[in-house]
């Protein structure tokens, strides 16, 4: 690894998230949530009808803003195993405040309890509950973007297909982190970073084992969005990869696919950088990463106007 050296004297106090002891790992990362500090912004729960029962949603909604806002869709990261609306608290109330807008994080479903298509289920319902409630929640209908970070940034990425297929509604903006969309496991960063902080080439293939569990071997573009034969008709996207990352390529793969498919894309590799290491946020690559996917989010969620 060619580590940035801010970066490299963290690491003996980053947490174990690997996620061959599942429990534990699940435990850590909510650990490390509760270490977060939290916003000015308080986030209200929810439960939105969904396919398959109700769905719990934290909604961030600016004080004192009067008028239509844009909203952004929150995916949590964590491999479609682990996290949940208390690791992203935080998280939505900041974005809630600098961009601003409406946020709303999605408690989806995860597996191995509840493997595909659960969570997309989830996230589908709470796009669907925004664009209807649209007017109660002072929410643009026409301004509603996607962020998800790792396996929520392959989930946001298969929803920007889903709606696309189905009709709407329709997202302005795909905010794409990391993204885990292939499972194939396959690119020449999936076979060299197999001993990597927070996310290495084990985790990969047991996450994946998990989520396609109920696959029967036919994996749709749905749950892994790599194999899209048509990235054509979907929305603006930034999509951002580290370069040390085992997710690294199909992130790089994703974007060109994007581009090639008619969307306007900006992609950013961050040099030195780990999977989730913009948690490590006193190094200035970490920070430079959260003042530019704020600005992204501005761009793409507020441009509309």
């Amino acid at each position: 690894m060619r580590l940035d050296p801010e970066l490299a004297a963290a690491l003996p106090a980053l947490p174990d998230l690997h996620i061959q002891d599942l429990a534990g790992a699940r435990a850590r990362m909510r650990q490390l949530a509760a270490g977060a500090a939290a916003g000015g912004v308080d986030m209200t729960d929810h439960a939105v009808p969904g396919p398959d029962g109700s769905v719990r949603v934290g909604v961030c909604r600016p004080p004192d803003v009067t008028g239509p806002l844009p909203a952004l869709l929150l995916l949590h990261g964590g491999g479609f195993v682990m996290g949940g609306l208390e690791t992203v608290a935080a998280q939505a109330a900041d974005l809630c405040a600098q961009v601003p807008a409406v946020v709303v994080a999605v408690d989806y479903r995860l597996a191995p309890e509840h493997p595909y298509p659960a969570a997309l289920r989830d996230c589908e319902a709470a796009l669907r509950w925004i664009a209807s409630e649209s007017r109660e929640l002072g929410v643009d209908a026409g301004r509603i973007g996607v962020y998800g970070m790792s396996a929520g940034g392959g989930l946001a990425a298969a929803l920007t297909l889903l709606v696309r297929d189905r009709g709407g509604p329709p997202l302005c903006f795909q905010l794409l982190d990391a993204p885990e969309v292939d499972d194939r496991l396959e690119t020449a960063s999936m076979r060299a970073f197999d001993d990597t902080p927070l996310w290495n080439r084990a985790d990969a293939v047991l996450s994946w084992r998990y989520y396609l569990a109920d696959c029967g071997g036919v994996v749709p573009p749905y749950a892994a969005p790599a194999r899209a034969g048509d990235l054509s008709g979907l929305p603006p996207a930034y999509v951002s990869v580290y370069e040390n990352d085992p997710l690294r390529d199909e992130g790089l793969a994703y974007a060109s696919g994007l581009l090639c498919g008619g969307s306007s894309v900006e992609l950013h590799l961050f040099p030195g950088t780990f999977h989730r290491s913009a948690v490590i946020t006193s190094a200035a690559v970490s920070r430079r990463q959260i003042a530019e996917t704020l600005a992204a989010l501005r761009r793409g969620l507020i441009r509309f106007e």
